[in-house]
């Protein structure tokens, strides 16, 4: 079993694993036990009472956070004729046809969002196998495949972020980096949850929320109480 070092069995120390905190109490507290000498991730595991298999439970959807997640998004976009113009005008980093499709097909993967307009899906879905492994297809679903590329683009660099629930019924999602501070952490946080509430599946019976976690990257999960998020976000 591996061992933890001593700045992190500090850090847990200060957080009381039997109790499930307020919202409010558990950011405080995240930003109390980070000790890495590096701007850490922060990040939300939230557990649902859904079952993955079944297609009319799939929670999946996006969220354009208010203060982004700290990482600066390399967007991609298939696109050609006027609309190679008007994704580079909005901001995308790589703009291309046949000629991004050929690059990407022999391994280049520099990006980390992608989007494409309907017309060329019909080449890009030829590179399912390479980019769907990777969260990387672009996906009508999610506002991924779209002839408005400005406000596509414009949302992802903005902060735009998808989340899906994995066969666990958890979802992760990063709401930003211990550098934003308590407010902007906390609106984040928020504005998740809130997306999350609304997305619940009809189907869903019983306790959708089940458990939540806030943690950093190399801090302690700190358990925030779901009876006080659905109530305190539904008031």
């Amino acid at each position: 079993m591996a061992t933890r070092g001593k700045k992190y069995l500090e850090a847990r120390g200060k957080v009381d694993r039997s109790k499930r905190y307020e919202l409010e109490e558990g950011v405080k507290l995240l930003l109390e036990t980070v000790f890495a000498k590096f701007d850490e991730g922060v990040d939300l595991a939230i557990r649902l009472g859904v079952d993955p298999k079944k297609s009319d439970q799939m929670v999946r959807g996006t969220v354009v956070l208010p203060h982004g997640t700290g990482k600066k998004v390399r967007v991609l976009v298939f696109a050609k004729g006027q609309k190679e113009k008007e994704a580079l005008d909005a901001g995308a980093d790589f703009v291309g046809g046949e000629d991004l499709v050929e690059k990407v097909s022999k391994g280049w993967l520099d990006f980390d969002k992608a989007i494409a307009t309907p017309d060329m899906m019909g080449l890009v879905s030829k590179l399912g196998k390479i980019l769907g492994p990777r969260g990387l297809m672009p996906n009508p679903k999610v506002g991924t495949v779209t002839f408005d590329l400005e406000r596509a683009v414009k949302e992802i660099k903005a902060g735009k972020v998808e989340f899906r629930v994995e066969k666990a019924g958890v979802v992760h999602v990063p709401v930003g980096k211990v550098s934003f501070g308590y407010d902007r952490l906390l609106e984040n946080a928020k504005t998740l949850l809130e997306v999350i509430l609304r997305v619940k599946p009809p189907t869903s019976k019983g306790i959708y929320l089940r458990s939540i976690a806030l943690s950093t990257t190399m801090g302690p999960g700190i358990k925030i109480d779901p009876l006080y998020v659905r109530g305190a976000l539904k008031s």
